[in-house]
Formats: C-alpha cells, sequence, structure tokens
C-alpha cells in the first residue's frame, strides 16, 4: 500500500481537490465560488492554493472581467493523477479494515 500524499492530506487541500475534481464540467473555479463551498477565508484559502499550485497540482488563471479582477482554478493532469492516488490509499485503508473485520 502507497502513503498518503502529505499535500493533498491536509483537510482543507482535500476539500480543494475534492471540488475540482469532482466537477464533471471540468471548467476552472472562480475563487468566490470555492472560498464559499469550502469555508474559508481569503488569507486561508490562498495559502492553501499557493500549496497546490507550487505542488503542480493546479493551475491559477488571473483577469479581468470589465475592472474586477477574477481568480480562476482548475486541476492539472498531475493533480488528477495525484488525486486519484490518494483516494486509492483511502479506499486500500478501508478495504483493510473491512477485510480485518470479517
Amino acid at each position: 500500500m502507497s502513503g498518503p500524499d502529505e499535500i493533498i492530506h491536509q483537510s482543507l487541500r482535500l476539500k480543494i481537490m475534492s471540488a475540482l475534481f469532482a466537477d464533471p464540467s471540468a471548467e476552472p473555479w472562480e475563487f468566490s465560488r470555492l472560498k464559499a463551498l469550502v469555508g474559508a477565508t481569503d488569507g486561508n484559502l490562498g495559502s492553501h492554493l499557493a500549496t497546490l499550485e507550487q505542488a503542480g497540482y493546479i493551475v491559477t488563471d488571473k483577469d479581468f472581467v470589465g475592472k474586477r479582477p477574477r481568480t480562476r482554478l482548475s486541476l492539472t493532469s498531475k493533480g488528477r493523477r495525484a488525486f486519484r492516488d490518494h483516494v486509492a490509499y483511502l479506499r486500500d485503508i478501508v478495504e483493510l479494515v473491512n477485510g480485518a473485520d470479517h
């Protein structure tokens, strides 16, 4: 069994990655939408997004809509692979525990 991805394993980053991974549209998420979903402050969310971006798991696109700044986020292929691997690790633990109960 492989180990957890320590970058993704942190609870807020796990929520971020889960949201970006689970969206079937694969469209970038706006910062404000992600912030509302995960219940983070601007600074806290920004810090965790920076960690994910430095790992190559997400890409951040900043532009303007009129005069308003807009930040959009999406998973990279590396991020999708890392998330799938982390979920597989969690499933392995569940199967191990379920097997031990029988």
